[in-house]
């Protein structure tokens, strides 16, 4: 694991159509950097990890288990463990995701030299 990084030099990829991710780990966590193109779905699901959103910019409708919001630049989700949640990009966004514990389904990415 590298202490240093620079986001330029994380290789992107589309995780699903319109959903494309710079996927960053650590011992104990995982952080994305999302550009979601305007429409793309992220389908429900729901993972053992704790999850915090964070809208750099754009508009993004969330729900989390009942509760549904639209989301915009500089609004903060906290998604607990294993519970159910789905979005919208309403308009282009940029998000930053934190996962704990680290998501080892995520490590495909070519990021960890």
């Amino acid at each position: 694991m590298k202490v240093f990084n620079e986001l330029s030099d994380i290789k992107e990829v589309e995780i699903m159509p319109g959903l494309h991710a710079k996927i960053l780990h650590s011992k104990n966590q995982t952080i994305v950097f999302w550009r979601i193109e305007e429409g793309a779905d992220l389908p429900a699901h729901s993972h053992p990890h704790e999850q915090i959103s964070i809208i750099n910019s754009g508009d993004f409708k969330l729900r989390i288990g009942n509760k549904e919001r639209v989301l915009s630049t500089g609004s903060i989700a906290i998604i607990p463990s294993n519970v159910e949640h789905e979005a919208k990009a309403l308009t282009y966004c940029e998000i930053t995701d934190v996962f704990n514990p680290c998501r080892e389904d995520l490590k495909y990415s070519e990021n960890e030299g």
